[in-house]
């Protein structure tokens, strides 16, 4: 456990740590910013720390093997219908409890003054993300190549990017990004894996990856339909 800990908080630390070192440097020779809000941003970033440090070893000691587990036992039970429920109640599930989500949601509906609600992004990126994690594990299951999914997935999202309002596409494009965070993504790519280790005649490798680029289209084409819906 402890040298779980010790690899867990060196990660976090190289991820924080220059954005802490920055602003430090900043605030010495630069923009002196008051004393009280500088220890204000020292103790956020500590708090910060401490937050990933938990939350990146709650991934690894239980997400990430439970992930794995429900991916492998999914095909015991003989079901498409049953692996593409799962795929998606997980993508969506884990969607909306995405931290960068979240902050996207917020932003939008501050920015468009309540127009473009907090709750309807949510759940419009959400459903997207999990209609397409959903595709991607029947994808494993058929065999069908990823290079063919990718080329109509794209081809059908700079279709919807075309005749989509122009103000609203860079929306779209940022609620495909946000989708592949530190919940997401490790759902999504443990339940593949596990699934395509037990199939015969698929690889962990070529069949369990790729599908994060796969599955952050689904957000950006939903986000473009409901564009293209709104008055």
């Amino acid at each position: 456990m402890m040298t779980l800990v010790r690899d867990k908080l060196l990660e976090v630390l190289r991820a924080v740590g220059p954005f802490i070192v920055v602003v430090v440097v900043l605030q010495l020779v630069l923009v002196q910013a008051p004393t009280a809000l500088f220890l204000q941003f020292l103790a956020g970033s500590l708090l910060a720390v401490v937050g990933m440090l938990l939350l990146f070893m709650g991934i690894e000691i239980g997400i990430l093997p439970m992930g794995r587990f429900i991916g492998a036992a999914l095909p015991r039970e003989g079901s498409l219908a049953l692996i593409l429920a799962v795929a998606f109640a997980l993508g969506f599930a884990t969607t909306v409890a995405e931290p960068d989500v979240l902050v996207l949601s917020r932003q939008i509906d501050a920015a468009s003054d309540g127009v473009i609600s907090r709750l309807a992004v949510l759940l419009v990126i959400a459903t997207g993300l999990a209609v397409f994690a959903a595709l991607a594990m029947a994808r494993i299951v058929t065999g069908w190549p990823m290079k063919y999914a990718l080329t109509v997935a794209y081809g059908l999202m700079l279709a919807l990017a075309l005749v989509a309002p122009g103000t609203f596409v860079p929306l779209a494009f940022d609620g495909g990004s946000v989708t592949t965070g530190i919940l997401s993504a490790p759902v999504v790519i443990a339940l593949a894996i596990g699934l395509s280790s037990v199939l015969a005649g698929r690889s962990a490798v070529s069949d369990g990856f790729g599908l994060l680029g796969f599955a952050s289209i689904g957000p950006i084409i939903a986000v473009l339909i409901m564009e293209i819906l709104l008055p």
